[in-house]
């Protein structure tokens, strides 16, 4: 039996579950090489925070159901010293401008070059176009995100004055298209690898050689040109209304598969909860609602296959969430940290999250910090609009609050 390739754990006390679904994934006969980020916790067959390298083939949970979530920051040419000023026009704004939650699309659709791109190569991404459209520059519910906030620059590494800035912060992805894409095509590799044991059937795979694999990942490659579109809206609807333009702007996506190489050897790099981090190539890296962002760079550590964590990953799921805290709680962390709430869940509670400064130290090697950001004014989707049925969750009476 052969050896399976190796992999390498990034990080400290991680999700077991994780870990064993890591191990999983390195066990396919198409498996290359792996790496698990400091944010990881578990998912739908690779793990949140999983990178695999895989030979000649495509992976759809390996990618993720939100194809392509992207994250977007632009700064502005505004000292942070007038925030406290502009708090009520930037709040109005993000409520006018931003759409959030299951479903939610804007009345008159929005235009963007990426419709007129060919939808048309195979009846799944055709019959999803006009769905696509509807949503086009909204966001979905989870813990995708419109904030404004402080961004701080210790050097011109961004090419920035050293100094603090407003800038708007953006986390969204492919919404119900993308999913849709994800369902469709994992379906159909579970149905080509019939030899696949059950445990390992959402890591079932499209070899890239067939057409199917060939035709996925042309649909994943659209979904990441609409996910971008959904942020250049967003951006430039806020911005607009509030007649400012960018200085820069910084942007990365992840749950997404790449064509790379390993040495001399191509192979199809999967990023789900990560991101690229090659030499040079800048990231964005999110706390949660009243925890830091981070702007970095890549170092190019051949051992995370160029890549870092995403995020601050979670340390507990919607539902514990839901069980542990109260409104309350959440107000009063907003409270201490200065934040203004303008809507999201519970189960979005910073306490939910792993500390995002533990994660950045865990992944010195991996990332180098050019700027922080700290949120001051975050839109999320409301509790009422966070799912398909009512977005309402029972409490369970507890005897004990585990924090």
């Amino acid at each position: 039996m052969t050896k399976p390739p190796k992999y390498t754990i990034f990080g400290e006390d991680l999700d077991p579950a994780a870990i064993d679904q890591m191990e999983n994934a390195m066990s396919l006969p198409v498996a290359v090489k792996g790496a698990l980020m400091p944010d990881a916790h578990k998912g739908y067959g690779l793990p949140i925070g999983g990178v695999l390298a895989t030979d000649n083939a495509v992976i759809p949970y390996a990618v993720g159901v939100d194809i392509a979530c992207r994250v977007k920051m632009s700064v502005l040419p505004l000292p942070f010293d007038r925030f406290d000023d502009l708090r009520g026009e930037l709040k109005q704004t993000l409520e006018e401008q931003t759409r959030f939650g299951y479903g939610r699309a804007f009345k008159r659709p929005k235009d963007h070059a990426v419709m007129d791109r060919d939808w048309g190569f195979c009846p799944t991404v055709k019959g999803l176009k006009d769905k696509a459209w509807k949503q086009l520059g909204t966001s979905g519910s989870g813990n995708h995100f419109a904030e404004f906030g402080c961004l701080t620059c210790d050097t011109k590494a961004l090419g920035l004055t050293p100094g603090d800035y407003i800038a708007l912060l953006t986390h969204s992805g492919s919404r119900g298209t993308g999913a849709a894409i994800a369902k469709h095509y994992s379906t159909l590799a579970q149905k080509l690898c019939t030899k696949l044991p059950k445990h390992l059937k959402h890591l079932a795979w499209l070899a890239m050689e067939r057409a199917e694999g060939q035709e996925y990942f042309r649909a994943m490659t659209l979904m990441g040109e609409y996910s971008a579109a959904n942020h250049d809206i967003i951006h430039e609807s806020v911005l607009e209304a509030i007649g400012e333009r960018p200085v820069i702007t910084v942007e990365n996506h992840h749950n997404f598969a790449f064509r790379e190489k390993i040495g001399l050897r191509e192979v199809i790099v999967h990023r789900k909860g990560a991101v690229p981090a090659a030499p040079g190539t800048l990231g964005i890296i999110p706390g949660s609602m009243a925890d830091p962002t981070y702007v970095v760079r890549g170092l190019g550590n051949p051992e995370s296959i160029n890549s870092s964590a995403h995020g601050a990953g979670r340390v507990m799921s919607r539902t514990a969430a839901f069980n542990t805290f109260t409104s309350k709680d959440l107000i009063d962390i907003l409270t201490k940290r200065g934040v203004t709430l303008i809507s999201a869940g519970l189960d979005e509670i910073p306490m939910a999250y792993k500390n995002i400064d533990a994660v950045m130290s865990q992944q010195k090697g991996l990332v180098e910090t050019l700027a922080r950001f700290e949120p001051k004014l975050v839109k999320m989707a409301p509790p009422e609009s966070r799912s398909g049925r009512s977005g309402k969750r029972r409490r369970k009476k507890k005897k004990h609050r585990n924090r």
